[in-house]
């Protein structure tokens, strides 16, 4: 048996930041060749502190959703998922044995090699034209791989200069370029630099987001896939812009080709998990017998089950949205009825006007996206299996922007945790707070809270920063 986990970046703010993630895991999901595909994320949930509590297997293979080595790759998945590891990955990834679970950490795939291919394919869908098949053989033709670049991590614009590299070797464009959003080169400066006439901007990035939507096409004065600029220093040129490589359905083919290298000769794979498969045998438990989760409820109708918000409880179905798919109860719970996204799936937030209908296999995984691992954390609280981090712990982990938090005071932690944390459905163990009953015993609020989620770190931080600066002011 054996788990991928696919780690995305994730966003308090942004519901598509988690969007690419998804999309991988069906398409490998689908070919078959792994027990399971789990997401886990930064800023969302599951949270990388919870991820591998929700793999099903002793076997899980991580790769990390990201576009280039940095900071990310390197501290924080590392540091966040308890790997004992800090700075560059090697190209073999990392092995450790983390709560009985066998886990292998890769490269993220932005790294591999194929993604040459990824970012010729992206150029060829705004010049359908471009060579070695098309009439054009690229004469008058530059291509700007654009990646984000940071003063944080010198790894993160190597793999951009590397693939510029392997497509300028290629002969297939007439000039290829390495610029950066955030470091030099920078690519408000393409127009003195490029000589074609036709330029295609590939951004290197693993989402469509703010940037690739809106700060790109807005520096660089972008209208559109084609933006002519009739007076550059050379000429006149035009602008062909692409989508990121990182959404292209390709990558699909480096996440695998990367997950089988981490395995090497790892022979059948891995067992069952039991206290996974014992969480949640205790929830079908439940289920069977109709039961209140959070706001979820679950109702067995002749073989499958029913799940919608409580508070629809007696609506005719008619009168519902009928979903018959995990991935479609995901997309709806992901945000709130007036469109917010919900980063934190226990706040007191669940939308109402659906209902899902589901047999027992695709319930666990719509239980699983309504409720990020809180099956398998309510069940370990109830055998006394759960570790609360205090608060004090967690704010000590943190780095880059975040160290800020080790200096909060106690009650300014508290004061944003009643505002944040006074939403949610969980129980705040990490404080000092008892659960002494839980949804598994019939208390349909009754979740356990191990450690502060990320949510409330950032709300934290953005309390400590408010606070130095009204003290700046008032000197």
């Amino acid at each position: 048996m054996r788990s991928l986990v696919l780690i995305g970046h994730g966003s308090h703010l942004n519901g598509e930041s988690a969007v690419a993630a998804y999309r991988y895991a069906e398409l490998i999901r689908a070919r078959g060749l792994f027990d399971e595909v789990i997401e886990g994320y930064w800023k969302e949930e599951p949270s990388l502190r919870q991820v591998l509590k929700t793999t099903a297997s002793t076997d899980v293979t991580v790769i990390p959703m990201f576009i280039s080595e940095g900071y990310f790759t390197e501290t924080v998945i590392p540091r966040e998922l308890g790997l004992g590891h800090q700075g560059p990955v090697p190209p073999e990834g990392i092995a450790r044995v983390i709560g009985g679970r066998t886990v292998r950490y890769t490269l993220p795939y932005g790294v591999h090699p194929g993604m040459a291919d990824v970012i010729v394919a992206r150029a060829r869908e705004v010049v359908p034209e471009l060579g070695p098949d098309g009439p054009d053989d690229g004469i008058d033709t530059a291509l700007i791989v654009l990646g984000h670049g940071t003063t944080r991590n010198e790894n993160s614009s190597r793999v951009i200069y590397e693939n510029a590299a392997r497509l300028r070797e290629g002969g297939l464009f007439s000039e290829v370029h390495a610029l950066f959003l955030d470091e030099e080169s920078r690519v408000t400066g393409w127009a003195d630099l490029v000589r074609a006439p036709r330029v295609v901007i590939v951004p290197f990035f693993a989402s469509e987001g703010w940037h690739t939507l809106e700060t790109i096409p807005e520096e660089l004065g972008l209208s559109g896939v084609v933006t002519p600029f009739p007076d550059t220093p050379h000429g006149p040129q035009q602008v062909h812009y692409a989508r990121p490589v990182g959404t292209h359905a390709a990558v699909a083919e480096v996440i695998l080709h990367l997950a089988e290298e981490a395995r090497g000769a790892g022979g059948p794979g891995g067992d069952t998990e039991r206290g996974h498969e014992a969480a949640w045998q205790a929830f079908l438990t439940l289920a069977r017998r109709g039961a209140r989760v959070g706001e979820l409820l679950v109702t067995p109708e002749l073989g499958v089950f029913e799940i919608r918000n409580a508070l629809d409880e007696g609506r005719p179905g008619g009168d519902l949205m009928t979903l018959v798919t995990p991935e479609g109860v995901r997309d709806r719970v992901r945000f709130t009825d007036g469109g917010e996204h919900r980063p934190v799936h226990t706040l007191r937030s669940l939308p109402r006007g659906w209902r899902a209908v589901l047999n027992e296999a695709d319930l666990r995984r719509a239980v699983h996206y309504t409720y990020p691992a809180v099956v398998e954390e309510t069940y370990a609280h109830g055998c006394h299996a759960l570790r609360p981090t205090p608060w004090a712990t967690t704010a000590r982990r943190q780095t880059g922007i975040y160290a800020k938090v080790q200096r909060a005071v106690p009650e300014q932690v508290e004061r944003v945790a009643e505002r944040v944390c006074g939403g949610c459905l969980r129980t705040r163990l990490w404080a000092g707070d008892r659960l002494t009953h839980s949804f598994l015993d019939g208390v349909p609020g009754g979740m356990p809270c191990a450690e502060a989620c990320t949510f409330l770190v950032a709300e934290v931080r953005e309390e400590v920063a408010r606070k130095k600066a009204a003290a700046a002011s008032d000197d």
